[in-house]
């Protein structure tokens, strides 16, 4: 049986996932988590689907061995590849919530004509975006296109400057995303070089990312199921890799928007 107190468990390929954690946090102040960042793979979104699937399932029984209430996958390469596989897994032991199904839902929701959506290789590969939009409203033009260049970018530090802008121009001057209504950053990493997508594509275009929505869809989950944590807990986060390395350590940072202190797991020892 599941108690309010529980922590919340959270994972990525990386320390983009942080993104998630930083909304979870500020979403739900009364609630401790559990983040693993398996920065030993990254990124996942060059691997094939069952090494993801591979990777996801030893995660989360990680997580559930910590005695979290919930999985939150934080990593759209994951969502897309082992979320099927973990409600399988452990559907009978926990909740899990990914970082798709909200982005979709919200999309939806807006009814919009069309819709571009920008990704790692393996998200856009999987199709999941696409399939989903298009179940869900027949009539939506989607346009897909992977953003590889983006994460290794970002986790370097080029995120408001002339590199950053060029390769934002780049990827987005692309033909497809003509006429579109809004575009959906389906990559945690993407939030930080929000604003300079926004300034590329002006006011009319609007941007959805997946961070706060699935907050939101934690929150919910939490609420239905009476998980919901009443009162503050100790507030004392814990932070894991499977790698560490000063560089990790100071993006992270950046990533969750406060001084962090991560430790290192080798998980896969």
């Amino acid at each position: 049986m599941k108690s309010k107190n529980q922590a919340i468990g959270i994972f990525d390929s990386g320390i983009g996932g942080l993104t998630v954690a930083n909304a979870i946090a500020k979403e739900l102040p009364n609630e401790d988590f559990i983040y693993f960042g398996d920065t030993a793979h990254l990124p996942y979104g060059d691997k094939s689907p069952d090494t993801i699937r591979y990777y996801s399932i030893r995660i989360a029984k990680f997580l559930l061995d910590q005695d979290c209430k919930m999985v939150v996958v934080a990593c759209n390469s994951a969502s897309t590849a082992a979320n099927k596989l973990l409600l399988e897994f452990f559907q009978d032991r926990t909740h899990v919530i990914n970082v798709v199904d909200p982005l979709v839902d919200a999309c939806v929701k807006l009814k919009f004509s069309k819709v571009g959506i920008i990704a790692t290789k393996a998200t856009i590969r999987s199709g999941v975006y696409q399939k989903q939009l298009k179940e869900k409203q027949e009539d939506l033009e989607v346009h897909a296109q992977a953003t590889p260049l983006f994460v290794p970018m970002i986790e370097e530090g080029f995120v408001h400057n002339n590199i950053s802008q060029s390769i934002i121009k780049n990827y987005l001057s692309d033909a497809g995303f003509k006429d579109m209504n809004a575009l959906l950053l389906a990559c945690t990493h993407y939030p930080l070089i929000q604003n300079s997508i926004r300034e590329y594509l002006g006011p009319d275009i609007q941007i959805l990312e997946s961070s706060e929505l699935a907050a939101k869809a934690v929150r919910e989950t939490l609420e239905a199921h009476d998980l919901l944590n009443p009162k503050k807990q100790t507030g004392d986060h814990k932070f894991y890799v499977s790698d560490l390395t000063e560089s990790f350590a100071q993006t992270a940072q950046h990533f969750y928007g406060a001084d962090i202190d991560l430790t290192h797991l080798p998980l896969w020892d």
